[in-house]
């Protein structure tokens, strides 16, 4: 529907650029820094030692406090926010988190989340101490020990794994990584293939649509600049870089950009968007076609653009030989192909009416190279083919010429700087299945959500298993399949839990080991959120602080409570004790270069990094005479460019062709194999061909240009990968119907959107934020009025129960016309809780509940909600809310698509209202008949035995995490 909104008071003021104008006329100033924003009241970098504030509980008696502004950055989502703790001077002690003006990407600013860090470092149920299982697994007794004890007899079996070849039984599964490739490192230099992610149940099926077009897997929208934005689902604006691209997406349409938003669901983003469409779920693949099929038939594309930059040549040499070679041939291809993708055809798919879909292509097709793009989650993450929602939105894109251009939406890598370590370690000669099997050959990420699954089938088993920022039994669909692998120390040997805090699985670790929050941890990070290149350092801020006042700090457990550390010195620690004489070649990459047979430090590995891998910091360090890592202690981040522009026009340097060939479609490749050499420039470089040959760029017009990573060196809208590895149907951009499409529904069955994120909270990790957790603590379920008459559901409040296809749980209904008639949605952000016997948790937002188990049949009941009690936060006594919500994902299969790997979200499932016998938070699950949803699905694959053109498990120029050396790639002989 269109939506008729009200102007916001900015838009009825002055545009963004009058602003300026205005903020300037009035004498006062932007902020002189990255920001480059109206920060008046922002306390300038000159003031940071000595920052004084009053006190507004003592007036009117005037009482000042003295602060030391140390930056750091938040990690409460990917965007790594820029933040400033104010430190009070007397007792050396957080006061509060604020924006970090000199960050390029936030600007100064913060969402509630940035400023929430100080409740994860105060929080009073945080765990301090490293703690050792006692009694069975899943008991809930712990014993505090050392450091010692706990590293000692962790690299034991490490070492022992490693030494006697079983590396594939060690692994590490990061959810939220917050850094650059640090733990890739680490693995990478113990020879172990052991990296493992939850991309596959967050973002897979975006990234894989994206792949396949530009041989990168994130797009980055220039939202700021756009003519027309356009946004399927509010994920990343609510989630992901919420404050970084809000803030930009509010700057365009003060200047008159129009936002179109695809979202079943009435997000925040919808409410402010010109367009806010209501689609059946699953079909929005279907309306980009629609939209593209008009920007065809109407010549509203770039032609000059999709000749230049599309690979239709080779779409015309393999799929319509018969045809002259010829952009004309190709031209009526395109007309050919989107033909029955018509307005009406999109309507019926969608339910959305047929005109208001044809104004929506018209507005875009105003667009021209100034369109924004984005999807990432929702439809993509939800629907088998959900991958097609993104390749389709990037045909949108590609038909207007809108890549890399101002107001449209670059490869991520282009806005997007990662430097060189210290010490790069070869990546390792092992593969591990239980992580990559053949049955996903094409698999965006690794298929975590599988692992006891796949242990089940009997492919292997793990030694040893990490866990960080991560917690699979909560997060995961299937959760109680995670829950029976984790209790089974024949699957798994030993479980680390690497964590600040409790959660579901930490409950079921053998050693629960805490670590540092944002402000007590180091890392580096870079993301995409305009047209140009920053690196953002967190780090220990007390650390900093006290080590201004001229102590010598050698380990973050100095300055951080308890006997908390980070991760970094973690790493390096446990390197140092699985190789304690450097035999095993591991000790060497976490050795200091300037002192040899020492350990690394966190000052050497950053200060080198900064040193020699940030092009314009050592020289902008220089000019206030500072080392490189005194700069970034001081200001937190450090802009490397702006307006990185269209890399893939770039000509190639002529010595750089010296010696190279050229293939018949224009490719050109290094004659020899190349060595490899760490990628630093803004563009990444696709893999070796079959004869270990580096691409160099492609020939356009008889110029080499860089172009982009992929096979072809163009934008694949013909996808040879997909073609030659037994996919040709689905080797264009095209839509897939959805295992939830409406033809696939029994009568009496609904769609559950579960996949949405609250912009207040933060997965698993926002439970002790105790301000978040007062602004949202629980997850209706979301439903239609005319649903609601229909299922005998009253009122909101009212409970119902969502029935899955193994199990069900229990939930309170609200009511509202948010949500499209025939779907229900469940937000994935809540529902935490904790067996009675365990002695931590987190008592502001975890329910305390009776978990019980005969067989595969499980079921889960609250004993006691959340309420008031003492604490050393007076806060707790406070808390007035009760009801924390329902752990939906317990109750739903796995459902990974066959291509990208991507778990699909969307459930189809009975609403009922509740028995009398049904409580708020019951849930029930047989996860034996999880077991046969996964075999069912398993089913839909095409395993590399049969469709490998090359006798590889995988195509080698597809991105991959710590991607194996050579022979690994080969697919083993039985």
């Amino acid at each position: 529907m269109k939506r008729q909104r009200t102007p916001s008071l900015v838009e009825r003021g002055e545009r963004v650029s009058a602003a300026r104008k205005a903020v300037e006329e009035r004498g006062e100033t932007f902020y002189q820094g990255p920001s480059a924003i109206h920060l008046s009241a922002f306390p300038p970098k000159e003031r940071w030692d000595d920052w004084v504030e009053l006190d507004s509980r003592s007036w009117p008696k005037r009482v000042e406090h003295h602060y030391t502004l140390v930056p750091t950055t938040c990690f409460n989502c990917e965007s790594a926010c820029g933040l400033l703790a104010y430190v009070d001077r007397d007792n050396l002690q957080v006061r509060k988190f604020e924006g970090n003006p000199e960050h390029p990407g936030s600007r100064g600013r913060n969402c509630a989340k940035g400023p929430a860090t100080i409740n994860q470092v105060t929080d009073p149920d945080r765990i301090l101490y490293p703690l050792k299982r006692v009694g069975a697994r899943g008991a809930g007794k712990w014993a505090r020990v050392s450091w010692d004890e706990a590293l000692d007899a962790i690299a034991a079996r490490l070492r022992a794994a490693i030494v006697e070849g079983r590396q594939n039984e060690i692994m590490v599964h990061l959810g939220r990584p917050g850094e650059d490739g640090y733990t890739e490192r680490v693995l990478a230099s113990w020879g172990v293939d052991g990296h493992n992610s939850h991309t596959n149940v967050c973002s897979s099926g975006g990234r894989t649509g994206y792949q396949f077009w530009m041989g990168i897997d994130r797009p980055s929208p220039d939202h700021a600049h756009a003519k027309v934005i356009y946004l399927i689902s509010s994920h990343l604006e609510t989630g992901h870089y919420f404050n970084p691209h809000a803030q930009r997406i509010t700057e365009a349409r003060a200047n008159g950009a129009k936002v179109i938003v695809l979202d079943t669901r009435l997000s925040n983003t919808a409410t402010h968007a010109d367009y806010w469409l209501s689609p059946q779920p699953g079909s929005e693949a279907a309306i980009n076609l629609a939209i593209c099929r008009h920007l065809i038939t109407t010549q509203q594309f770039n032609r000059d653009f999709v000749r230049t930059w599309w690979n239709w040549a080779q779409y015309l040499q393999e799929c319509a030989a018969d045809l002259p070679p010829t952009f004309e041939s190709f031209e009526g291809e395109l007309a050919r192909l989107y033909d029955d993708f018509t307005f009406e055809y999109a309507a019926g798919e969608s339910g959305i009416d047929a005109g208001t879909l044809r104004e929506v292509a018209e507005t875009v097709a105003t667009a021209g190279t100034r369109f924004a793009a984005h999807s990432w989650r929702s439809a993509a993450a939800a629907n088998l083919g959900g991958w097609q929602v993104s390749r389709t939105v990037m045909l949108i894109s590609a038909l207007l010429g809108a890549i890399a251009t101002e107001g449209g939406t670059f490869p991520n890598t282009w806005n997007k700087f990662v430097p060189k370590p210290i010490h790069t370690p070869p990546h390792p000669k092992v593969w591990q299945g239980l992580s990559w099997p053949l049955e996903y050959p094409l698999a965006q990420n690794e298929l975590s959500f599988l692992l006891p699954h796949l242990i089940k089938d009997g492919r292997g088993r793990l030694d040893t298993y990490f866990a960080r920022v991560y917690n699979p039994v909560w997060t995961n669909p299937d959760g109680l399949s995670w829950m029976e692998m984790l209790t089974d120390e024949e699957q798994v040997g030993s479980f680390v839990s690497l964590t600040p805090t409790w959660n579901e699985s930490a409950y079921l670790a053998d050693w629960v080991l805490p670590m540092g929050h944002a402000s007590e941890r180091h890392d580096t990070h870079s993301y995409e959120q305009y047209d140009g290149q920053w690196i953002g350092f967190r780090q220990p801020v007390l650390r900093a602080m006290r080590e201004r006042m001229g102590e010598v700090i050698t380990d973050t457990r100095q300055v951080n409570p308890g006997e908390v550390w980070e991760e970094n010195e973690w790493w390096i620690e446990l390197s140092w004790r699985i190789d304690p004489d450097g035999s095993l070649g591991i000790r060497q990459y976490h050795e200091s270069r300037k002192e040899p047979g020492t350990k690394l430090t966190v000052d050497e590995y950053y200060g080198w990094m900064f040193e020699n891998s940030v092009p314009g910091l050592p020289e902008a360090a220089a000019q206030q005479g500072k080392t490189p890592l005194e700069y970034m202690r001081t200001y937190g981040a450090f802009e490397i460019a702006k307006g990185t522009g269209a890399v893939h026009e770039q000509e190639v340097p002529s010595e750089e062709l010296v010696n190279t060939s050229i293939t018949p479609l224009g490719r050109v490749y290094t004659a020899t194999p190349k060595p490899d050499s760490p990628n630093l420039a803004p563009v990444a470089a696709p893999d070796p061909d079959d004869q270990g040959r580096r691409a160099v760029g492609v020939e356009v017009d008889g110029v080499v240009r860089r172009g982009f990573p992929t096979p072809s060196g163009r934008l694949e809208f013909y996808s040879s990968t997909l073609a030659d590895w037994g996919w040709p149907e689905q080797a264009i951009p095209g839509y897939i119907k959805s295992h939830v499409h409406p033809d696939n529904l029994a009568e009496d069955e609904m769609v559950l959107l579960s996949t949405f994120r609250l912009p207040t909270q933060i997965h698993t990790r926002s439970a002790n934020a105790k301000w978040l957790d007062e602004l949202a603590h629980t997850n209706p379920v979301w439903i239609h009025p005319q649903d609601a008459v229909r299922l005998g559901v009253e009122k909101t409040g009212d409970l119902v129960r969502v029935e899955t296809a193994i199990g069900f749980f229990v939930a309170r209904a609200w009511i509202t016309e948010g949500i499209r008639p025939g779907v229900v949605a469940c937000s994935h952000h809540m529902g935490r809780w904790r067996p009675q016997q365990q002695e931590g948790g987190v008592s502001g937002m975890m329910a305390t509940v009776d978990l019980a188990n005969d067989g595969s049949t499980w079921s889960m009941h609250r004993l006691r909600d959340v309420h008031p009690h003492e604490s050393s936060d007076p806060d707790t006594q406070r808390i007035w809310w009760s009801d924390t919500g329902v752990h939906q994902n317990l109750t739903f299969p796995v459902h990974p698509d066959p291509i990208s790997g991507m778990h699909c979200w969307h459930q189809a499932v009975r609403i009922s209202a509740a028995g009398p016998n049904d409580k708020a938070g019951d849930i029930s699950v047989d996860t034996a008949k999880a077991r046969e949803v996964y075999l069912e699905w398993l089913t839909k694959t095409r395993e590399a035995h049969r469709v490998s053109p090359d006798g590889t498990r995988r195509p080698r120029w597809l991105q991959r995490p710590l991607k194996p050396q050579g022979d690994a790639f080969l697919i083993p002989h039985s």
